[in-house]
């Protein structure tokens, strides 16, 4: 069995890592409120990328080298009652509510809130909706290659970011994180048979670490091209400055645990009723 290395379109905004099962989120301050953190969501976008973990189910049938037509309909009720957008958002604002501190709230929410922030948080909010990642991969790349061909200062910032979001450098073990649990979710319930055990799974993805890393940062590059082809040098340079002031970063890091523990969460849980489906096969 080869693990693919295609990242869902929904994680390629969100690098860092932290999943809440394993390691636990740290916290400073006071907690806010249940009011000021959806105030909070809807200000930043992170509301509409909640949403978009609905998009990432696409990819739950090529990860098990199933074939999701056979399915018909009842694949499309089964993933869309799984990765329903209002209980993600309730999961994500039970978690927020314990351990988004104040301070790092307000200084999140006053860049958002700003005139570049509204229109970044648009810009990312139209590339989260896009169904088809193939699309802006495709489109990225092209903007990528001729800015490398004019030797635009853009593709370093764009990099910048990458590493601004992914401070400690774990996205791609936070992906496999929720691959590993997707496989053995699905193991367990019958859905697949593996031949190797956990240890061996673990194994097989850490060899395949290094192309997956070298996989996600050129669909990061490509994503953040296209998310941000209109705006200008200068106004890329100041998102990226913000995105590393310390506040943010506490931000990032949160977020992203959130987003990557539902994401997880979900798919476990797709695995255990696709035994509802299909039965078990070898990969």
């Amino acid at each position: 069995m080869k693990m693919p290395l295609k990242t869902p379109a929904v994680l390629l905004r969100f690098l860092t890592l932290l999943c809440l099962a394993a390691v636990g989120v740290p916290q400073t301050g006071l907690a806010a409120d249940r009011e000021r953190v959806e105030a909070f969501l809807e200000v930043t976008g992170f509301d509409v990328a909640l949403d978009s973990i609905a998009l990432s189910a696409s990819s739950a049938p090529e990860m098990l080298g199933v074939d999701a037509g056979a399915f018909g309909s009842q694949w499309t009720e089964l993933s869309g009652d799984v990765f329903d957008t209002a209980e993600m958002r309730g999961l994500a604002l039970e978690i927020l509510e314990s351990t988004l501190d104040d301070e790092a709230l307000d200084h999140a929410a006053a860049f958002y809130a700003s005139e570049l922030g509204q229109r970044l948080v648009r810009a990312e909010n139209a590339s989260h909706k896009v169904e088809d990642d193939a699309v802006k991969q495709l489109a990225g790349n092209r903007i990528i290659s001729e800015m490398v061909k004019d030797g635009s200062a853009r593709v370093a910032m764009y990099q910048r970011m990458g590493t601004a979001i992914d401070a400690a450098g774990a996205g791609v073990k936070a992906l496999q994180q929720i691959q590993f649990r997707f496989l053995m979710a699905a193991a367990s319930a019958g859905v697949i048979k593996l031949e190797l055990d956990a240890d061996g799974l673990r194994a097989l993805m850490k060899a395949q670490e290094g192309e997956l890393r070298l996989s996600l940062q050129a669909s990061s590059l490509a994503a953040s091209a296209y998310t941000y082809q209109e705006f200008s040098d200068a106004e890329v340079e100041a998102y990226v400055m913000a995105l590393e002031e310390a506040p943010m970063q506490r931000v990032y890091e949160l977020l992203n645990a959130v987003q990557y523990e539902i994401t997880a969460n979900r798919f476990e849980e797709l695995a255990h009723r696709m035994a509802e489906l299909t039965p078990g096969q070898d990969i």
